[in-house]
């Protein structure tokens, strides 16, 4: 399930939803992102006000829907959601939310990391960063690639 949407979440709440009359799920792997104050790469850069996040609806629901599908192809879930914030939000908001049920805990918390990592290098997001020195629009950041890369290369299920 993908939600993108400007007001807040209740984790307690979606995860309850997630899993709600399916005793086939053995567990529950779930990422909360919060908007940090810290700005740079070595975070030494005047400190967060805001982080003002826009898409494009359509664009930006099929993206998350495509990465949400290469995580049920890849790994045997019982359930995924997908919860991601736009508009402005300030340091300490919850920005993100991805859960995977899985029968199986090892399938939830890769899909979960596998979800997040793609989050981050393909979800059509802009985000502005606001701080005392003003705006600025974030780059990508090469980390973020690297993680992603690691899931190129499709797991063998064969040697399960």
């Amino acid at each position: 399930m993908i939600k993108v949407q400007q007001e807040d979440f209740d984790v307690s709440a979606e995860l309850a939803a997630l899993a709600a009359g399916n005793h086939g799920i053995g567990g529950i792997v779930s990422f909360v992102g919060l908007v940090r104050d810290l700005v740079g790469p070595d975070n030494a850069e005047p400190a967060l006000r805001a982080m003002t996040l826009e898409h494009y609806p359509a664009m930006t629901e099929k993206k998350l829907g495509d990465i949400e599908a290469q995580a049920n192809a890849r790994w045997p879930l019982e359930a995924s959601l997908i919860i991601h914030r736009y508009g402005r939000l300030e340091p300490g908001a919850q920005i993100v939310l991805v859960a995977c049920a899985a029968a199986h805990r090892q399938d939830a918390f890769d899909s979960c990391n596998f979800l997040m990592d793609w989050l981050k290098t393909e979800a059509p997001f802009w985000k502005l960063e606001e701080t005392e020195a003003g705006e600025d629009w974030v780059d990508s950041r090469a980390s973020d690639d690297a993680a992603a890369a690691r899931w190129q290369a499709k797991p063998d299920r064969a040697a399960e």
